[in-house]
């Protein structure tokens, strides 16, 4: 991964994580938790693909485990949101834009479902079975419409940001410096200025007008 958008990705998932755990873990809703952090992971995606979709995520994931006041196995959250990060990935639309809504809002309750779907069954491989104190119907279905509610005012924002940031300004510098360079071989070869054509037409007609002083000045001294 580029360093900006390493950068980037960073400071969104801590903002993320900052906000999930002072702020929306507290709200006490119920249900689940609307799951900031699954957002940050699936608007990267959709810009920088599955395999930077898939870093992003496990990192994203690891630092939830880390981070207290994690009560679950290290790795856990790590292996979700990495798969789906690498999953969202791969339906990134063109350009990392978005054509219409519909499409992001399906691919964000599909993550809630599937991310709680698979962050239970990686929890009763290893002996956690609190989900099914909650009620696992409970929780799918909160917790795709909590991150369904908060995704529009997410999801677009941070695309935007990882599109500004990733866009390479030495890129338009080259671009723009190619078309001086096609315009000079043009140049070379006519003596026009495509940049300038004003000036290269007034250069000509200057020209013209030198070539037929001359010329009268010659045949007013040959008639002398």
């Amino acid at each position: 991964m580029r360093v900006n958008r390493i950068l980037l990705s960073s400071a969104l998932v801590v903002v993320a994580l900052v906000i999930q755990v002072s702020v929306l873990a507290r709200l006490h809703l119920p249900g689940a938790v609307p799951d900031l952090m699954l957002l940050t992971v699936l608007g990267l995606a959709m810009v920088y693909g599955h395999v930077g979709g898939a870093l992003v995520g496990f990192g994203a994931g690891l630092l939830a485990d880390l981070a207290p006041p994690a009560d679950h196995a290290a790795g856990r959250y790590a292996l979700v949101l990495c798969v789906v990060g690498y999953f969202a990935g791969l339906i990134r639309p063109e350009n990392g834009r978005l054509k219409s809504a519909t499409g992001p809002m399906v691919v964000v309750v599909a993550a809630a479902i599937g991310s709680t779907l698979l962050y239970a069954g990686v929890g009763a491989l290893v002996g956690d079975t609190a989900a099914r104190h909650v009620g696992m119907t409970s929780l799918l279905v909160t917790a795709a419409l909590y991150d369904l509610l908060l995704a529009p005012f997410v999801v677009p924002g941070i695309m935007w940001l990882a599109r500004r940031a990733d866009s390479d300004p030495l890129t338009e510098a080259n671009s723009g410096k190619g078309g001086d360079i096609s315009s000079g071989w043009l140049s070379s070869g006519t003596g026009l200025r495509i940049g300038g054509q004003r000036g290269g037409l007034g250069s000509l007609k200057a020209r013209a007008r030198t070539r037929n002083v001359r010329v009268g000045r010659i045949k007013g001294v040959k008639r002398l």
